[in-house]
């Protein structure tokens, strides 16, 4: 039995960062995969998704082209060369992965992993398995679509998100239940093909876990594209037997009747446990979670687990910096626990939103006293140059301390500007401070300066 001194299960955001930074630390490693490198994340999330986003961002530059004085005729999608574009993309990362795995001396291990006894893993592929020790075992198996028992997925016309990255054509009209980021920007890629769509939301907003002002100005970008728009509304069941989707949804006005060709459940997501040993290894878990200490280490010495399978943020960039920390702790290093309420956010739709920090409404029940500014991208030159106009910067600042408490952006170019804020954030960072900070000009990013300024009554800037 081949021994390694620690094996990761899972390649995804977090399992592949663990396992190089391990063998850089000078660990003797093993990665276990059961499909492609890089997760769902690169492969049917994160990466292939912002591919199809900036094809139908093309697509609508070019045609809006007159609005830039240029002149495009007779454009239109090609969907099967906009979906394989996105597959090469997710293809060519995959491949970066594999090549740095092989760089930093990480065996690939393909096959199902699971725990079958104390530092023992066993992985099945196809019809053989085989058997690796390791002294320190860490689990980031992810996470996959939850499915709400009222809209049950066949793939074919209830679809989930990994059927929606891959269409063989644009349906005429699609429901989209959930608008998460997950569901908006998905909504966002199929309207810009021209599908009519309607995005219904069980919560009082869209993008519920935002700002609630971001939050309104995404919903009134949505209307005017032509969206429809559905809030407080909740999917009762869906009938397929038709030509059309028939969805019973009951909102605000009662009970109504949603016709559809497509409905893409986008409710969430569950994470990857059953069958991966953690009753076999007594491994805790906590309301459907495995619990975890600010180290990631799990009740049973030498395992551990980060990632979508704890109950942190599911985000890619929080998995990565879980799985940084856990592998730096187990190597002996001096390392800093993960500040939670310092995380940021992004979604890619159009217009883009970021944030990081407390809302407006969770900074005043948490007792503080406010200072917020907000600068709209009508006052941009940058936004009206590039003619991006919809959107806003507001920031939230502690009235006694100065301090920065919340950023919330919603508009072209904020995903971007996002680390910033993030940054001012962890540092503590002060609204006078980010005032006296030069930003260039003309850039989006002035917009922070600006919302600092008119947190402190000192806008003058056009």
């Amino acid at each position: 039995m081949t021994h390694y001194d620690l094996i990761v299960i899972g390649s995804g955001p977090g399992g592949y960062p663990a396992a190089i930074r391990a063998a850089q630390l000078g660990m003797k490693v093993a990665l276990v995969e059961r499909a492609e490198l890089g997760g769902v994340c690169l492969n049917w999330g994160c990466i292939p998704t912002k591919a199809l986003l900036k094809s139908v961002q093309a697509l609508e530059y070019a045609q809006h082209a007159a609005d830039y004085g240029v002149i495009a005729e007779n454009v239109k999608p090609d969907l099967h060369r906009i979906v394989e574009r996105s597959r090469n993309v997710a293809a060519t990362m995959s491949k970066g992965i594999e090549y740095l795995l092989k760089k930093n001396k990480v065996d690939l291990v393909c096959g199902f992993g699971r725990l079958v006894a104390a530092g023992v893993v066993e992985v099945v592929s196809d019809d053989k398995s085989e058997r690796y020790s390791a002294s320190h075992i860490a689990l980031a198996t992810g996470a996959r679509a939850r499915e709400l028992p009222s809209i049950p997925i066949d793939g074919k016309r209830i679809i989930g998100y990994r059927q929606a990255l891959v269409p063989s054509d644009i349906p005429r009209s699609m429901a989209v239940v959930g608008s998460g980021a997950i569901g908006v920007e998905l909504a966002y890629f199929y309207k810009a093909l021209g599908t009519q769509v309607t995005l219904v939301e069980y919560l009082p907003n869209i993008t519920p876990t935002e700002d609630e002002d971001v939050s309104a100005q995404l919903s009134r970008s949505f209307r005017k594209a032509g969206f429809k728009v559905m809030t407080g509304s909740s999917v009762e069941s869906v009938d397929t037997s038709g030509e059309l989707c028939k969805l019973n949804v009951v909102g605000k006005k009662g009970a109504e009747i949603i016709e559809c060709e497509t409905v893409l459940s986008a409710v969430g997501i569950v994470p990857n446990i059953e069958n991966i040993g953690l009753e076999t290894a007594g491994v805790e878990l906590e309301r459907g979670r495995v619990k975890v200490d600010e180290y990631y280490a799990t009740n049973i010495p030498g395992i551990y687990a980060f990632g979508d399978i704890i109950a942190t943020p599911a985000l890619a960039h929080v998995a990565s910096a879980e799985a940084l920390v856990c592998v730096e702790k187990i190597a002996g290093l001096e390392v800093e626990a993960i500040d939670y309420t310092c995380i940021p956010s992004c979604i890619y739709t159009t217009p883009e939103i970021s944030s990081v920090g407390m809302t407006e409404k969770a900074a005043a029940e948490a007792g503080y006293k406010l200072r917020t500014g907000k600068f709209p991208y009508t006052a941009s030159g940058k936004a009206t140059a590039a003619g991006a106009r919809e959107g806003f910067v507001k920031l939230i600042f502690d009235a006694e301390s100065d301090k920065l408490l919340g950023a919330h952006a919603v508009g072209a170019g904020v995903t971007e500007m996002i680390a910033e804020l993030t940054l001012a954030y962890r540092m503590g960072v002060t609204g006078k401070q980010i005032i006296r900070t030069i930003h260039p000009h003309p850039t989006m990013s002035e917009a922070v300066m600006e919302a600092a300024a008119a947190a402190h009554n000192e806008a003058v800037h056009i």
